[in-house]
């Protein structure tokens, strides 16, 4: 049954059972010791440091509960297992709610007692496993924020530690969820501008005729509903670095201004005729390859060139599943922090369905799904039931077909494609239109179109 002697402590107050016991346990395969009382137990814990303690509950000088309360207060994380006869099983439950493993009644059950040795062996093992998670992430995780130690992610640290000391211009690439604002940040901190601002704005996520005030800044009356003078993102970021995200997303006739910007370091607001100097680092990011922008017409040559003095390819989470262990525990114990919750680990069985899965989301997909199954964990190990239901599901290549009726129109098949590409993404527009090789924008204006933004 156990590939290592797993130690256990018997305490019993009836020679006979502790003898019977004892040869069960040896037969077993554990390294047994006995004790008569309570007191002879509580010095045992401390010389023979048993993996697992058998109990009996109603004992003369020290009971089990008593017991159990104080190698609780030694080391919380070890399994007892109560004994106890018909006449004080409420009492054995009152010790369950103090942390026992489990209890078994007289005449024992030697079924159900070797189950619930494996099951206490199995949190053990658990125990372990996430005690070691645990240490990594103390010690040598990742990089800043960055948490990972697969090979890809070491190329990624090497190169975002290369960059980060000169003030060279970026590009980072990568899948929605991936990372890429905490590697423009990383960049930042690691810079010789780290004491400067870092600020951040998302072209897709600007209205195409305020973006150039976003940039720029304008002076109050400049336009309508310009009521006070308001400093752009250059002006914003003096002295430190601008991290624009979604780069090919910038309207075109925005991207020559933006380069001017970039080329002489000076700005001059909407509604103004004096420049001023900025000193200002700029990074960019997009979820597309910034080639193929170029090509299809999203992202002028000349600006793309400015900015690819450097280019951070991050890895989507399916490309590094071996990350996998390490960021779920970050993320657990993050939501336990949030949370006030108290969740040691995962389940194996849980933890291989995360490594099934496919991550449309990435990284930040993974983090949405362990604080939602830190909330839902009542114990201290987080069940396969705590996951959501599609990553229950295994991916088969038929999740990914459509069946269309003969007849359909090519707009009716247009809409089935784009809503099952967004079912399987996860309801990631960023990561349905990269699939679907789109544009965010007509992601979202189809579904205002299908009445369902």
């Amino acid at each position: 049954m156990v590939n290592r002697k797993t130690k256990i402590l018997v305490v019993d107050d009836e020679e006979a059972m502790r003898e019977v016991l004892e040869m069960r346990l040896q037969e077993w395969g554990f390294d047994v010791r006995l004790a008569a009382d309570g007191t002879v137990a509580q010095e045992l814990a401390l010389s023979f440091d048993p993996d697992i303690i058998i109990s009996d509950v109603v004992m003369p000088d020290v009971s089990g509960l008593d017991l159990l309360r104080s190698l609780k207060a030694v080391r919380v994380d070890r399994p007892v297992v109560l004994v106890t006869a018909q006449g004080s099983i409420d009492l054995a439950v009152e010790a369950m709610k103090e942390g026992a493993q489990d209890f078994v009644t007289k005449p024992l059950d030697y079924s159900k007692l070797r189950a619930i040795l494996q099951v206490a062996e199995n949190d053990m093992d658990l125990h372990r496993k996430s005690q070691r998670l645990m240490s990594q992430l103390d010690q040598d995780a990742g990089l800043g924020d960055f948490v990972g130690r697969s090979k890809q992610m070491r190329e990624i640290y090497s190169l975002i530690q290369s960059v980060g000391s000169t003030d060279a211009s970026v590009i980072i690439t990568g899948e929605s969820g991936t990372g890429k604002e905490l590697a423009a940040r990383t960049i930042h901190t690691l810079s010789a501008r780290a004491a400067g601002p870092f600020i951040a704005i998302n072209a897709s996520a600007i209205p195409e005729n305020l973006i150039e005030s976003e940039i720029l800044g304008h002076e109050k009356g400049a336009f309508t509903g310009a009521v006070g003078l308001r400093p752009g993102c250059f002006e914003l970021a003096n002295r430190g670095t601008l991290f624009l995200d979604e780069i090919a997303e910038m309207p075109m006739a925005m991207q020559p201004k933006l380069l001017r910007v970039i080329e002489d370091r000076r700005v001059r607001r909407i509604g103004s005729s004096h420049e001023f100097s900025v000193d200002v680092r700029v990074l960019a990011a997009t979820n597309k390859d910034p080639r193929d922008a170029v090509e299809n017409g999203l992202m002028r040559e000349d600006l793309y060139y400015r900015l690819n003095v450097f280019t951070i390819p991050l890895p989507a989470l399916r490309e590094r599943k071996g990350d996998i262990p390490l960021l779920a525990q970050h993320f657990i114990r993050e939501a336990n922090r949030k949370h006030n919750t108290q969740v040691e680990g995962m389940r194996e069985e849980a933890l291989e369905l995360l490594k099934a899965y496919s991550w449309p989301g990435n990284v930040r997909e993974l983090k949405n799904i362990m604080e939602r199954a830190v909330i839902l964990a009542r114990g201290p190990w987080i069940e396969k039931t705590h996951l959501p239901a599609y990553v229950l599901t295994p991916q088969s290549g038929s999740m990914g077909k459509i069946v269309l009726p003969v007849g359909v129109t090519a707009a009716e098949a247009e809409k089935e494609l784009i809503l099952k590409t967004l079912e399987l993404a996860g309801n990631n527009k960023a990561e349905a239109a990269r699939q679907l090789g789109l544009d965010v924008k007509t992601i979202r204006n189809k579904l205002k179109f299908y009445g369902l933004e």
